[in-house]
């Protein structure tokens, strides 16, 4: 039987912290890696490349179009794509995916894995963050990166999925004051998506809303419920549905401070961009697309 094969695709920017953690990881479980960075000032490529991995550079637009890029643009021959994050990790790593797959139906295009969070240290395994499953790895030729600006999905043209009990970890090394900035940019981006997803100003989305459809369907149903809350009041229901209701406490002080940042502060100050917008161009939605398409470089 022919050996199946397996490539890990990677998106890296200043990722030297965290690219060899991820890269050794996978090495006994794919037959290729390949990091598309955007031009990083670190040591991401020379660590990658050190590690055997094929490294391409293109510059960012958003994550979706990276993606995308990165499948068409990289001489991809292998059977399927496993998608991760340079600050993400297999837990295990002795796997033989490969001979998994090989078994797999035919009709099989797609497998969902598990993902895990770890913040200051501590595995999240509350709140409803786990596990949380991921269509993380398909047949080449069969799926693309949803083209959003937030909460982007991969999409296959046809075939069946199936979940794998495969672990995915997230854990990042930076401080908490990298956080926030991180999570400032990402704000802005999800408020443009929110925007998008509510008023359908920019593109139409790829993905259908469905509450007993996929994992990724169920997300997008609960998040356009979540658009219909008033602003302000929906991040404290967020918080007290994450943090109480699905036990986030048992997670300690850790995850008092995940919930809080995550929970509430990223999606207040969500919240408050939309707030600025609407009160700047009295809601017009003509007036919020242009300036954003300025202001953001949005096509």
């Amino acid at each position: 039987m022919k050996k199946t094969t397996i490539t890990a695709v990677i998106l890296t920017y200043n990722e030297e912290q965290h690219i060899e953690r991820c890269i050794q990881s996978l090495k006994h479980t794919v037959e290729q890696v390949v990091v598309v960075d955007s031009y990083s000032s670190d040591n991401t490529v020379k660590i990658a490349k050190r590690l055997g991995a094929k490294v391409y550079q293109n510059s960012w637009v958003n994550y979706a179009t990276q993606f995308n890029w990165a499948l068409e643009n990289c001489n991809i021959q292998s059977d399927w794509v496993w998608r991760i994050d340079a600050d993400e990790y297999i837990e295990n790593s002795s796997m033989d995916l490969s001979s998994e797959l090989s078994n797999l139906d035919k009709d099989i295009s797609g497998i969902y894995v598990k993902r895990k969070i770890v913040f200051m240290g501590r595995e999240l395994l509350y709140g409803g963050w786990y596990p949380v499953w991921h269509l993380k790895i398909w047949k080449l030729g069969k799926g693309t990166c949803e083209n959003r600006w937030m909460d982007e999905h991969i999409k296959l043209s046809d075939g069946e999925v199936l979940k794998m009990d495969i672990v995915q970890v997230d854990e990042n090394l930076n401080d908490l004051s990298w956080w926030t900035t991180k999570h400032n940019s990402y704000a802005t981006r999800e408020m443009i998506d929110l925007l998008d997803t509510k008023y359908n100003i920019f593109s139409k989305s790829e993905l259908q809303p469905k509450l007993f459809g996929s994992s990724e369907q169920r997300k997008r149903y609960l998040k356009s419920r979540y658009l219909n809350l008033p602003l302000f009041v929906r991040p404290v229901m967020y918080f007290f549905y994450r943090y109480i209701f699905k036990l986030g406490f048992l997670d300690g002080k850790s995850g008092l401070v995940w919930h809080v940042l995550q929970g509430f502060w990223y999606r207040f100050l969500v919240d408050a961009k939309i707030y600025e917008l609407n009160r700047t161009f009295g809601g017009d939605k003509g007036k919020i697309r242009e300036y954003i398409r300025h202001k953001y470089s949005v096509k």
